[in-house]
C-alpha cells in the first residue's frame, strides 16, 4: 500500500503534544490512540490538513485513511467562491460525482476520505498527455458537473458571505463580469496601498483590466453549471486501480460551464495537441449532460483564458511577495529564482491582455522585488481577509 502523496512531517510522540501545535493538529491527534499515526500538515494554501489511519469500524482490523481539514486563519483568497461550506458541498455531491470523497463526523470532528494513491502530477507530469482513461474519466467528470442542479446544492451548503454569484442564472457575461471585478477590488485595488511600488516596477498599469471587461460583453450565454473551479493536477489523485479521484472543492461557484474548461486548460501545462483533444471531450461531455452547455465556446474560450493569465499575474505577484517576505534577506536571495521564473512567465503569458509594455525579464522581475523588500519596509504577514 502506497501513500505517495503523503509529504507531510511525521508527528510528536505520542502523550506530548507541543503546546504550538495548532488547533488543527490538537483535534486530529484527539482522534488516533497515538499521535506518530498523524501525517501532515499536507501540502495546501487553503486548509491545515492531517491524514491518519482509523479502525474501518466492520470488525475486519482494517485500517481506513481519513484526513481533517481545518480553514488556515487569516488567509488572503484569490478566488470567488459561492458556497459557505465545503463539507456540506461534498456531502451534497454523493452520488452525483463519481468518485469524490466521502465525509463523515467523528466526535464532532468532520473527516474526509483519503484517497490513497499518486497525484496526477505524479503520475502525468505538466507537458506530458493524460492518458485515455483518465481523459475519458475527465469526460466523465465534465458531464456530471453540469448535471448537478446547481439550486440543491446551494441550498445544501449555502452560499458564501457576500451572496450568490451573478452568473448563476445563465449568463456568462455577468459571471466573467463578477471574476474580473473580484480580481481587480478585492486582489488588485484593496492591496495597492501596499504593493502599488511593487506593481509599477514590474510594469503592470492601473486599468489594465478595462480591456477585458469590454471583450466580456460578447460572451454568448450558456445554461450555468456547478464548477470545480480549481481542475489541476494535484487536485485528482489516481487510486490503486488506475481511476481518477476530485479532491479539494474549496474554489467550487456557480456560473459558466466554459470557465472550468478555461481554469483547467490554463493550470494543466497541456501540449497543443493535447489541449485539442481534451476540449473536444468537454464538448461532447457537457452536450450531452446539457444541451446548449458549449454554445459559442470557439469565440469565448480565448476571453476566459486571458482572465485566467491576468489572474495569475495579480495572484502570484501578491503571493510571491507573502512567501518571501517570512523568510530572512538571505534565504529571500537564495530562493528567489523560482518565483522569479514564474512571475517573469505569467507577466510574458498576460503582456496584451494586461497592456504591458515592456518585455519582462528575470533581472527585472528581482530587481522589482529587491527594491519592494529594501524601501518599502512591509508587513510580512498577510492582512485579514
Amino acid at each position: 500500500m502506497t501513500r505517495e502523496c503523503l509529504p507531510g512531517a511525521p508527528g510528536l510522540p505520542a502523550g506530548r503534544m507541543d503546546a504550538r501545535a495548532s488547533a488543527a493538529r490538537r483535534r486530529a491527534a484527539a482522534l488516533v490512540s497515538d499521535e506518530r499515526l498523524l501525517v501532515g500538515p499536507l501540502k495546501g494554501y487553503h486548509h491545515e490538513t492531517y491524514a491518519f489511519p482509523l479502525p474501518a469500524g466492520d470488525g475486519s482490523g482494517r485500517q481506513t485513511w481519513w484526513k481533517c481539514r481545518d480553514p488556515r486563519a487569516g488567509l488572503l483568497w484569490f478566488d470567488l467562491r459561492a458556497f459557505a461550506s465545503e463539507r456540506e458541498l461534498v456531502r451534497a455531491l454523493q452520488g452525483s460525482i463519481t468518485r469524490i470523497p466521502a465525509v463523515i463526523e467523528r466526535e464532532e470532528v468532520s473527516l474526509y476520505t483519503f484517497v490513497e494513491g499518486r497525484t496526477l502530477g505524479e503520475v502525468c507530469p505538466p507537458g506530458q498527455p493524460l492518458s485515455a482513461r483518465h481523459s475519458g474519466q475527465l469526460g466523465v467528470l465534465f458531464g456530471e458537473l453540469v448535471s448537478v442542479r446547481p439550486e440543491s446544492v446551494l441550498a445544501s451548503a449555502g452560499w458564501v458571505a457576500g451572496g450568490h454569484p451573478a452568473g448563476w442564472k445563465d449568463d456568462s457575461a455577468a459571471f466573467l463580469a463578477q471574476l474580473i471585478d473580484f480580481t481587480d477590488v478585492h486582489i488588485y485595488q484593496r492591496h495597492l496601498p501596499r504593493y502599488h511600488a511593487l506593481f509599477r516596477d514590474l510594469g503592470i498599469p492601473g486599468g489594465a483590466l478595462d480591456g477585458l471587461r469590454e471583450a466580456t460583453r460578447a460572451l454568448v450565454p450558456r445554461p450555468s453549471a456547478l464548477l470545480h473551479g480549481d481542475l489541476h493536477r494535484e487536485n485528482f489523485i489516481v487510486d490503486g486501480r488506475d481511476d481518477l479521484w476530485t479532491i479539494d472543492w474549496e474554489l467550487a461557484v456557480v456560473g459558466d460551464p466554459l470557465y472550468d474548461l478555461a481554469t483547467h486548460l490554463h493550470l494543466m501545462g497541456y501540449p497543443a495537441d493535447q489541449e485539442s483533444r481534451i476540449t473536444g471531450i468537454w464538448r461532447r461531455a457537457v452536450e450531452g449532460a446539457r444541451p446548449g452547455s458549449s454554445e459559442g465556446w470557439e469565440a469565448d474560450l480565448p476571453v476566459l483564458r486571458a482572465y485566467k493569465r491576468a489572474q495569475s499575474v495579480y495572484t502570484d505577484v501578491i503571493r510571491t511577495a507573502l512567501a518571501l517576505g517570512e523568510l530572512t534577506a538571505e534565504q529571500r536571495l537564495r530562493q528567489l529564482a523560482r518565483p522569479v521564473r514564474r512571475i517573469e512567465g505569467a507577466l510574458a503569458a498576460a503582456r496584451r491582455t494586461l497592456g504591458l509594455t515592456r518585455e519582462p525579464s528575470a533581472d527585472s522581475v528581482a530587481a522589482a522585488y529587491a527594491r519592494w523588500f529594501k524601501d518599502a519596509a512591509p508587513t510580512l504577514t498577510a492582512p485579514a481577509p
